[in-house]
């Protein structure tokens, strides 16, 4: 068998036929992609990750001269779609797009009913983008920074609400870092979605929420929502004005959606290599760029090893917080 490894690929194939064995060779950089290449979003269309998806997938397939398609496969809060894809062929030739969920998900649905374990069962290829929260309330609201809306929660406990996008969100796990950091008693109430909860939250139901920058944004600039500060380490560009939490006295305070692009475990490196080079230059594309900028969404390409090292970051750092408040996934 090492003699066979000094061949090609083609060569290797034929001499296992004529030895008359019917092993089946390993994916392989060279000829990949030749066939279409699958990447799935465990969510709706729509969303960041879609978007990053479909952007990056058009890409791909104009480098590769091969269809890249997107499937979606929403369902048990990014359960479904992520365990169809750790069961996939490791050949490169099914992709998964994750997000912050991925690493949270086996810790919300404890004794393993989440379906998948992210390190096992996957290997990273690359960041694809992030985008901050956007700490907003209701203009009604008598606060104008991050420290003025902690005075009204300590004067009135368990009197204002912050909205999420459901149990288990990052949008809820940020509330609650905010509640343990600012040492607050604010009431959550979750929805099925970011959608009614930017709705109610603009109508007075609710006084606050950390919400994703493109979904917020638009209602910022009408002045329906006052921005109070961003999540990311440092001000978003779209919201020059805007503080981050760090800089508003909550040091070292740090919320934001990561999208990645991984693949099923033991899918060759050098085919996640070639993977991992195209992705990064779609996402240096001038036009690309300009389009997820233009949604609130920051191009981010890294190595396997730096999106590993997030992953376990964020694995570390949510898990605290949801042992600490007993967040369970409904």
């Amino acid at each position: 068998m090492n003699i066979l490894r000094s061949l090609s690929r083609g060569t290797q194939v034929a001499t296992l036929a004529l030895l008359g064995l019917n092993f089946t060779l390993p994916a392989h950089a060279d000829g990949y992609p030749n066939k279409t290449v699958t990447i799935v979003v465990p969510f709706t269309a729509g969303g960041s990750n879609d978007v990053l998806a479909r952007t990056v997938g058009q890409k791909l397939s104009e480098y590769w001269k091969q269809p890249v398609i997107v499937e979606n496969r929403p369902g048990a809060g990014g359960n479904l779609g992520t365990k169809l894809a750790a069961k996939a062929a490791p050949d490169g030739y099914t992709l998964l797009v994750v997000a912050n969920n991925f690493v949270t998900n086996p810790h919300l649905y404890p004794d393993g009913r989440a379906g998948y374990d992210p390190v096992k069962e996957f290997v990273p290829v690359t960041q694809l983008g992030r985008v901050p929260f956007v700490l907003v309330v209701n203009p009604g609201v008598a606060a104008k920074s991050p420290q003025e809306l902690v005075a009204l929660a300590k004067a009135q406990p368990g009197k204002l609400s912050y909205g999420s996008a459901g149990v288990g969100t990052p949008h809820h796990l940020t509330g609650e870092l905010f509640k343990s950091t600012a040492g607050i008693d604010m009431v959550h109430v979750p929805y099925k979605g970011a959608l009614p909860v930017v709705t109610d939250l603009i109508g007075g139901q609710i006084q606050a929420l950390f919400g994703v920058a493109n979904s917020v944004l638009p209602h910022i600039k009408s002045g329906s929502l006052r921005a109070l500060a961003v999540t990311g380490d440092r001000p978003a560009p779209y919201l020059p004005d805007v503080p981050t939490m760090a800089s508003s006295g909550f040091k070292d305070f740090k919320s934001e959606v990561w999208i990645g692009l991984v693949a099923p475990a033991g899918t060759p490196s050098d085919v996640v290599a070639k993977i991992e080079e195209a992705a990064r230059r779609a996402l240096r594309d001038p036009g690309v760029k300009a389009s997820l900028d233009a949604q609130g969404l920051e191009p981010t390409p890294s190595t396997p090893a730096a999106l590993k090292a997030l992953m376990n970051e964020d694995m570390a750092k949510w898990s605290k917080i949801i042992k600490e408040t007993g967040t369970r996934a409904e």
